[in-house]
């Protein structure tokens, strides 16, 4: 196989393996909105416990993201859970500040989207999530679950 040849194949893999893996990333991210919204609701409603908002808020953000750290660890990124230097506890720390960076990414691109270019609120929230999303995904797949891959023989 000329090396050519080997370079197309190896992106082209390597690409649906990312796909595959955004994928799963979007759907463990909506099961973490299911989990805000619920923990939110015991937590905050009247009828439930009846918590100040701001601490609801805060403690249901945090379920949502330990749930989506434990499913991107078990299942989106599982191949590279094993591979990866450092243990789960630093992968944890890690995924925490990426998407606690990625909140205040959103913020801003909400403020950026809405305020300074007019576009409706809603749509730029929209916008700003799937672009907080995709920051998300790659810095943790470069950060968190780098594959590392043996290095290249040729036959």
């Amino acid at each position: 196989m000329d090396v050519g040849c080997w370079v197309f194949s190896f992106f082209k893999r390597e690409l649906w393996v990312r796909v595959a893996q955004l994928a799963k990333f979007c759907l463990v991210g909506a099961s973490g909105m299911v989990v805000d919204m619920t923990v939110l609701y015991l937590l905050s409603d009247p009828t439930t416990l009846a918590w100040n908002l701001t601490a609801a808020k805060i403690c249901s953000a945090e379920a949502a993201l330990l749930n989506n750290f434990v499913w991107n660890e078990v299942w989106t990124f599982r191949d590279a859970a094993k591979q990866a230097k450092g243990g789960w506890m630093r992968r944890l720390v890690g995924f925490h500040a990426i998407c606690g960076f990625g909140i205040g990414l959103a913020v801003l691109l909400l403020h950026l989207f809405h305020t300074w270019l007019g576009i409706n609120v809603y749509l730029a929230n929209f916008l700003a999530i799937l672009l907080v999303t995709l920051w998300n995904f790659s810095m943790n797949a470069a950060c968190n679950w780098r594959v590392r891959h043996a290095p290249c023989t040729t036959p």
